[in-house]
């Protein structure tokens, strides 16, 4: 399997190590003691966790831009646009940030999932964001939101993974913007990567904390969120309580509401009369809120009414920042080829945390939860239909039947380790049996010298007519940065033996879809060999929230009175 391994925060440590096997690499040690942080992110202790004092310091605050963000990119990408020109119409009103260069080559590798950094600005520059704290004019920006937007390969999943801001990092090196100095690796809190580095900073973190390779960045700030939801036509929320917040300015009575405007604001940003007044508290309620957000644009006829669509994208993308790569014509082939993802497709989480020990103030992520739902994340590679053969007509015919999309349970494979990692062909067999290839044999297949096989092959018989389409399910689950291609002509194992399933692997049921035909299941086609090499990176397997933090899963179903 992908060798994905991350530092571990121990329970029982009075400096924990931190997330982050690359950000490591390059930081060295564990980054500075406590003590040693700059004081600008030294923000006033927050007890309980996550912050769950009622006290002040720069804790209420609260990143809207990011869920306004997301919802311009969820409507964008669900949204069935017809014409060029649409975009092109508001491409003039998008801030662009060119990014791709400042990020260096040490990257992790593409999977075909669509993964957005979605940020929340907290500056408060600027005409539409002074009055949400005129005195902190001039003092910069931080990220006081961060998710991960994943759209799944087939498009028609999504997942937001939510990143407490105050969370404890190793951050890589970075390059101030404005100053050009280079600020070291070491130990920060998550949201000043922004203050540190700008965008490309905040990136470079989140792709080192996690190896997920992030595609584009959607920044926001305060400015336009009240429009945004306006030309929604307001969004609907539900409270378990009557609640009077002067600090929030909301003032609503317990249950069901339609909130435009200042109250919508209101509402997201409110804090200590809701919830238990922590950050994590507050993320979980704004994830209900984004989840509303995507069933009103996607039940509604936001996306079949040009002027109401009009209005949103204007309102929006006044006041978005994106990369230079998110152009109009690439959220146009977003669009269409996501034109299936709603609400009910969309779930959200929380990257696993607990109490920071230098400062209970603070976070820091809990392990091994949190690697195992990034290597969740960075393993939803699916399996497409396999390609359809050239047309080969019979008499009469016009065009050539529709061929049998072939399914894992229809593919035999021989895993053979080619490498001298004892028990590799094993691990391998019950990563492909659990997602519901027919394993027949396992073997080895090291070259005669004893020394690795120097590459990852998948191998067909000669004479095997549908051998490259059997062997396709099986490449798309390699996690190689090099893609591994079909090849015919096998090689002579030199051992194998029948596979017998680890005792905890359980293959699912091959489930056959009815509206295309589907060929014969239960292995029939040719036997695949699937040979391991030196360059082994692992088996891919479709995105699945870890079970241990399930319970904090927000999606369609949740209850919205929080």
């Amino acid at each position: 399997m992908s060798d994905h391994r991350h530092v571990a925060v121990s329970d029982h440590t009075t400096e924990p190590a931190l997330p982050g096997r690359r950000a490591s690499r390059r930081a060295g040690r564990n980054g500075v003691a406590p003590e040693e942080i700059s004081p600008l992110y030294q923000e006033t202790p927050r007890k309980g966790g996550g912050g769950r004092s009622k006290g002040g310091g720069k804790t209420g605050k609260l990143g809207i831009g990011a869920w306004v963000s997301i919802a311009l990119t969820g409507v964008m990408v669900v949204g069935t646009l017809t014409g060029y020109k649409f975009y092109r119409d508001i491409e003039g009103n998008i801030s662009r940030e060119d990014v791709e260069g400042k990020l260096g080559a040490d990257r992790p590798p593409e999977t075909g999932a669509l993964n957005v950094l979605v940020v929340g600005s907290d500056s408060r520059d600027g005409a539409g964001n002074k009055k949400y704290g005129q005195h902190l004019q001039g003092t910069g920006e931080r990220t006081d939101t961060i998710i991960l937007l994943h759209i799944s390969p087939n498009r028609d999943k999504a997942t937001l993974i939510s990143f407490p801001r105050d969370s404890m990092v190793q951050a890589p090196e970075c390059q101030n913007p404005k100053t050009k100095a280079l600020i070291p690796a070491g130990l920060r809190q998550i949201n000043a990567t922004f203050n540190d580095g700008g965008i490309a900073c905040t990136w470079k973190t989140i792709e080192a904390l996690t190896d997920i390779h992030i595609n584009h960045f959607v920044k926001v700030d305060f400015s336009g969120f009240k429009g945004i939801i306006d030309a929604l036509g307001g969004i609907e929320i539900c409270l378990p309580k009557d609640v009077m917040d002067k600090k929030a300015k909301l003032n609503l009575t317990k249950g069901k509401h339609t909130v435009k405007g200042e109250t919508a604001l209101a509402y997201v940003r409110a804090r200590y009369t809701l919830g238990d007044g922590s950050d994590i508290s507050r993320i979980k309620r704004q994830q209900v809120f984004l989840t509303q957000v995507m069933k009103k644009a996607t039940s509604s006829d936001l996306l079949t009414s040009l002027p109401k669509l009009t209005a949103f994208l204007e309102a929006a993308t006044s006041s978005v920042t994106m990369d230079n790569n998110l152009t109009t014509g690439r959220l146009l082939e977003i669009a269409q080829s996501a034109a299936s993802l709603n609400a009910k497709g969309l779930k959200s989480v929380t990257v696993p945390w607990k109490p920071y020990a230098p400062d209970p103030g603070r976070v820091e992520w809990a392990q091994p939860k949190a690697d195992q739902l990034f290597a969740a994340i960075r393993s939803d590679i699916e399996v497409q239909p396999t390609a359809t053969p050239k047309p080969s007509a019979s008499p009469g015919q016009t065009t050539a039947p529709a061929k049998p999309a072939i399914k894992p349970a229809q593919v035999r494979v021989q895993v053979l380790n080619g490498t001298n990692t004892s028990g590799r062909a094993q691990e391998v067999a019950d990563a492909l049996a659990a997602q519901g290839f027919t394993v027949v044999e396992v073997g080895d297949a090291r070259l005669p010298s004893g020394a690795d096989q120097p590459r990852t092959r998948i191998l067909y018989a000669r004479n095997a007519q549908e051998g490259a389409d059997y062997a396709a399910p099986v490449t798309a689950k390699l996690l190689n940065k090099t893609k591994v291609k079909p090849e015919g002509g096998k090689i002579r194992p030199g051992s194998s033996k029948p596979y017998v399933p680890t005792a905890a692997t359980t293959a699912p049921t091959a489930t056959p879809t009815a509206s295309a035909p589907t060929a014969p299941v239960d292995g029939q086609g040719p036997v695949i060999q699937l040979v391991i090499g030196a360059d082994w990176e692992g088996v891919a397997a479709p995105i699945k929230i870890p079970d241990s933090i399930k319970d904090d899963v927000v999606d369609a179903n949740t209850n919205p009175c929080l």
